[in-house]
């Protein structure tokens, strides 16, 4: 068993647990929250033993092997280094910090202490990626990717209504390009690596972060373009596009329906039915990697963290986008 501490209590934490109680190697044993009465509540809710309220103690305790992190984005770093400096292996929610220079602080202290830090970046590990990616020679030269994630955001009604929550506060690292656009830059630099340059636009609201926006990545022979949003929901599906036909993603973020369209017309279905929820397989990753004395994902791995987090970086420097956490490293 690998046992699990958790720092925060919320919608997509209640996800993760569910999906990952699928695995017969997880174990859910401590909750921390800056309350004793949601840590308690949530632990009592999931079956946890052991609650905490200040992240010293918590990282210190012997109960856990791991941790998953899914606290705002602005305290990734500073959690993660918490728990790998106890020697825990971390599993750290997308984006994976606020910045790339928060990034490759994080990896560094992973390679320093000898722990295990990965991406929880779902549709890269599911197996309609991976049909993806062992498929994507039959399409020829790949000419352009892109990578479409827009969903409104029902925290947007409340927004609307003058409550500005954390989804929608530059405080806390958030925004559509960091919580939305991160589900095409992945899967972009996994399949084609770093671009040669790119541009950022975007909507800002009056919060100040973005509401929506897109990116335009330039590599040597293709093309990518990216577009997030949190105001609006698009239905048009993600494609990669190549010189012999093009392969459609439904939905990017937990990609399952998907085909390839061939210039002589005929049509290949690669849509694979999975067997477990979508979050089941980021942890069924992290727990192997673990059982296997393993540093890094293959896929998931340091490099993709890094370029990744390099991309949205410089897209919010082009568009205008500054967090507190940007300024306490410069």
């Amino acid at each position: 068993m690998v046992r699990f501490g958790i720092i925060g209590t919320n919608t997509i934490t209640d996800k993760l647990i569910h999906a990952a109680s699928q695995h017969p190697q997880f174990e859910l044993t401590a909750v921390y929250s800056r309350t004793e009465e949601r840590a308690e509540e949530f632990a009592s809710k999931h079956g946890a033993s052991y609650t905490y309220t200040t992240i010293e103690e918590f990282v210190a305790s012997s109960q856990m092997d791991a941790v998953y992190i899914a606290s705002p984005n602005a305290f990734h770093k500073e959690q993660a280094i918490a728990c790998m400096k106890q020697g825990k292996h971390v599993l750290c929610e997308k984006p994976m910090a606020s910045n790339v220079d928060e990034v490759e602080e994080m990896l560094s202290v992973a390679e320093e202490e000898g722990v295990l830090l990965m991406e929880a970046v779902k549709s890269t590990l599911m197996p309609g990626f991976l049909k993806v990616k062992d498929n994507l020679h039959k399409i020829g030269r790949v000419r352009r990717f892109v990578g479409n994630f827009c969903k409104y955001s029902s925290r947007y009604d409340a927004y609307k209504e003058g409550t500005v929550m954390n989804a929608f506060n530059p405080k806390f690292s958030n925004g559509s390009l960091m919580d939305m656009g991160v589900y095409g830059i992945y899967p972009m630099v996994v399949l084609f690596g770093e671009p040669q340059s790119l541009r950022g636009n975007a909507l800002f609201l009056e919060s100040g972060v973005d509401g929506e926006g897109s990116i335009t990545a330039v590599y040597d022979e293709m093309e990518a373009i990216i577009m997030f949003s949190k105001i609006q929901t698009s239905h048009t599906p993600s494609e990669i596009q190549g010189e012999e036909g093009a392969i459609l993603i439904e939905d990017i973020s937990e990609p399952s329906n998907i085909e390839i369209r061939y210039n002589n017309g005929k049509f290949e279905d690669l849509s694979v039915q999975q067997d477990f929820d979508p979050m089941y397989y980021e942890m069924n990753e992290f727990i192997k990697l673990i059982e296997n004395g393993e540093k890094q994902s293959v896929i998931n791995s340091h490099q993709s963290s890094t370029l990744a987090s390099r991309v949205m970086t410089e897209a919010r420097k082009q568009i205008g986008l500054t967090f507190p956490a940007d300024l306490k490293q410069a």
